[in-house]
């Protein structure tokens, strides 16, 4: 299933536009995903059961909102590809870099967004999405407690980043408006052939900037659920920025930031792709 935010309304993606969940469910859920997520496996049972007889129309992918809009918790990990930390000369860590993003940041997957510096990177990123929630649970389980993976960026100006510091204001360095666009869709895992091991790739025109695979995490997606929810509850809608591969600007010689009139593609094989246009710096 594929879950989609057209013009603040769910919608299940078809072979020939989305249905709307509110009409397919009589009432049952939406009209926002919001209320799909908080009650995610009877959302599931009730969609996989309804004859799917509601009209699908057409959508233009401008439409589409953040698949996701107003999660309460936004997590993000740090130097959690081998290949990134290699590049930044920095050892794999002992235990998974946690920072959080600010929800005003989210934007959908068609976006322009303002530069705030000269010097913002990308950061192509897999997303998870929490469907259930999920207190101290193992990394066997932590599969059940999704709901479904996204593509995502996260936009950094490192101006802002390394004020006071290598790292010191990471948040609010990546939650500048728009700076985390993610969808297109909500893509539940059991449309993937193999979750754990993802192309996930960024470009500008022919130039590509990063090219890898998931399986170059070096905290897996279950062990990630796993080790915050040790820490607190993650809760229904939850998002999860798990991480960017090598190639990010300020591990090139010389660094490569982003410049007003680029667009930037974000992909991840299977769930799809963004596409990022840059205006001058505010």
């Amino acid at each position: 299933m594929r879950i989609v935010n057209v013009s603040g309304r769910a919608g299940i993606v078809t072979d020939s536009g989305v249905m709307d969940v509110y009409a397919l469910t009589n009432g049952a859920f939406g009209p926002c995903v919001a209320s799909c997520l908080e009650d995610w496996p009877n959302f599931r049972s009730v969609v996989d059961s309804t004859e799917r007889t509601s009209e699908s129309v057409p959508y233009d992918e401008r439409d589409l909102g953040a698949p996701v809009p107003e999660p309460r918790q936004i997590f993000a990990i740090g130097l959690n590809y081998a290949d990134h930390a290699r590049e930044t000369g920095t050892p794999a860590p002992e235990h998974p870099v946690v920072f959080t993003k600010f929800q005003s940041s989210l934007t959908g997957p068609v976006s322009s967004v303002a530069l705030t510096s000269d010097t913002i990177d990308y950061e192509a990123e897999l997303v998870v999405v929490v469907g259930v929630l999920a207190r101290s649970i193992e990394p066997r389980d932590a599969w059940n407690h999704v709901a479904g993976l996204m593509v995502g960026q996260d936009l950094s100006d490192r101006r802002i980043q390394t004020r006071g510091g290598a790292g010191a204001q990471w948040s609010l360095g990546k939650s500048l408006p728009g700076y985390s666009p993610c969808g297109p869709a909500l893509v539940t895992v059991d449309e993937l052939a193999d979750r754990d091991n993802l192309s996930i790739r960024c470009s500008i025109g022919s130039e590509v900037l990063q090219d890898s695979s998931t399986r170059e995490m070096i905290f897996t997606v279950p062990e990630l659920i796993s080790r915050l929810s040790h820490h607190l509850p993650l809760l229904p809608g939850d998002l999860i920025f798990t991480g960017t591969p090598a190639g990010v600007g300020i591990g090139r010689t010389p660094p490569r930031y982003l410049r007003a009139g680029e667009t930037l593609v974000t992909e991840i094989a299977e769930l799809g792709s963004l596409k990022t246009t840059f205006t001058e710096h505010v």
